[in-house]
């Protein structure tokens, strides 16, 4: 028997998902129905699909359930959690006028502040997306740790993991999920093949979609891995992200706040930066308490009825 689901199309930075409000907690959705609805040809189109969910936890105004457009549900997603946040706001589910309120996650509760534009909608959220998690069996990646942080913490950092295009050196990070990334410091020894034919050395140039799969999947990852490839300059981290469970996507906030991360860690920038995604701008903030915060924008595209 199909059922007929009310949605939000939505958008962190161009990172879509399909948003769906289920507080009376009835909605159960297939792996199938979820790749369907994510099909950008015969359904929705989105990188996942967010149910809004009751928590159980007191302080917290609702659960999101987030699944990728692969069916499988992921821990966290940051630019999914402000389409969460602006969901709540513009339907009413929580009071507007308060100006924060506690998300309730599978990666755990995330107190979220927001601006209303001048229709009294949600136009940019900054979320507290706690302390990465640098341990790396509960990053988690199979390998020892070959660095330590400022406080003492040992991580792995610029560890070479080999590839068909040679080896490729990772910081294993956190935010609730496993990122992996890579700073390409020196983008000309790269091999030319992974590079858009004709094209200038760039990490816009760069063929994302075979080695972000190489190393998703990689044995190393044993609950696989969201992975970055960035570029530090003087404007701040240019970032792509290879996303577990759906590939490329235009931004990944999770992914934002990890690759903030290990470029402090491995001393290739400060605690605070602009991270550009090819969707858009997030700030970054890695607090001295060892909180991330980020700031960036959501927008609602259409709503619509769907039957599944």
């Amino acid at each position: 028997m199909s059922i007929e689901l009310v949605f939000d199309k939505m958008n962190g930075l161009g990172n879509d998902f399909v948003v769906i409000t289920d507080m009376a907690d009835e909605i159960k959705l297939s792996d199938a129905e979820v790749v369907r609805l994510c099909d950008r040809h015969v359904g929705i189109g989105g990188d996942g699909v967010i149910l809004v969910k009751p928590s159980p936890r007191d302080e917290c105004a609702a659960y999101m359930h987030y699944i990728n457009s692969d069916g499988t549900l992921a821990q966290m997603c940051g630019n999914g959690v402000r389409c969460f946040a602006k969901h709540l706001v513009d339907h009413g589910i929580i009071d507007a006028s308060a100006g924060r309120f506690v998300a309730d996650t599978l990666a755990g509760p995330r107190p979220i502040d927001f601006e209303l534009d001048e229709s009294g909608r949600m136009s940019v959220a900054t979320v507290d997306m706690g302390r990465p998690v640098l341990d790396p069996s509960a990053v988690p990646i199979d390998a020892c740790a070959t660095m330590e942080s400022a406080e003492g913490e040992a991580f792995v950092g610029n560890r070479l993991i080999p590839s068909p295009w040679g080896d490729f050196a990772f910081t294993a990070v956190s935010m609730g999920n496993p990122h992996a990334i890579c700073f390409l410091d020196d983008l000309s020894a790269l091999p030319d093949e992974l590079f858009v034919e004709g094209a200038e050395k760039s990490l816009p140039a760069l063929r994302i979609d075979g080695i972000g799969a190489f190393y998703e999947a990689n044995p190393i990852f044993p609950e696989k891995a969201n992975i970055e490839f960035a570029v530090i300059d003087e404007g701040g981290i240019h970032m792509r992200v290879y996303e577990r469970g759906c590939g490329e996507t235009l931004a990944c906030g999770t992914g934002a706040c990890a690759t903030n991360v290990a470029a402090a860690l491995t001393g290739r920038a400060p605690r605070q930066n602009v991270l550009h995604l090819l969707g858009g701008d997030l700030q970054i903030d890695w607090k001295p308490d060892g909180r991330v915060f980020m700031t960036g924008p959501a927008e609602t595209a259409f709503t619509g009825r769907i039957e599944i």
